[in-house]
């Protein structure tokens, strides 16, 4: 479990992910949030809030065993009740390293795995549009 947290907090650093309710409801309401965390001694307000973002931006809502204070912790707060990770990548790693079993979210899983295929094949075709653009198209 401490390997998720480590990847919060490296999220964090990145600029990767959102915390608190305002800036997580803005990022599920943009269609950034690609993963939203709920705390599991969230308090029932935030867990509407979290609930109302989810509709309104589809992200997938995962509650985690963590709480208030050890995701505050991770991310370089004294709590934190509420965060979404708006990278597809690294939001599909914090939940392989929550739960490495692929039966367990299996229905997350696949749609932060199908993310992460579009986002590789666009990669992949910005560095061919690179590669034409400099050496021209052969």
């Amino acid at each position: 479990m401490n390997k998720a947290l480590n990847l919060l907090g490296l999220a964090r650093k990145g600029g990767n992910i959102q915390l608190g309710e305002e800036n997580c409801g803005i990022a599920c309401r943009s269609g950034k949030a690609r993963l939203l965390i709920l705390t599991k001694d969230a308090g029932d307000s935030v867990r509407h809030r979290a609930e109302f973002f989810v509709r309104s931006g589809k992200p997938p809502l995962l509650r985690v065993e963590y709480t208030k204070d050890e995701l505050g912790t991770a991310v370089g707060r004294n709590v934190c009740p509420i965060a979404a990770i708006t990278d597809v990548r690294l939001a599909l790693a914090f939940l392989n390293a929550m739960d490495p079993d692929p039966t367990h979210f299996s229905d997350i899983r696949a749609t932060l795995d199908r993310g992460a295929k579009r986002v590789e094949k666009r990669r992949q075709e910005e560095k061919a549009h690179e590669r034409n653009v400099r050496f021209g198209k052969k």
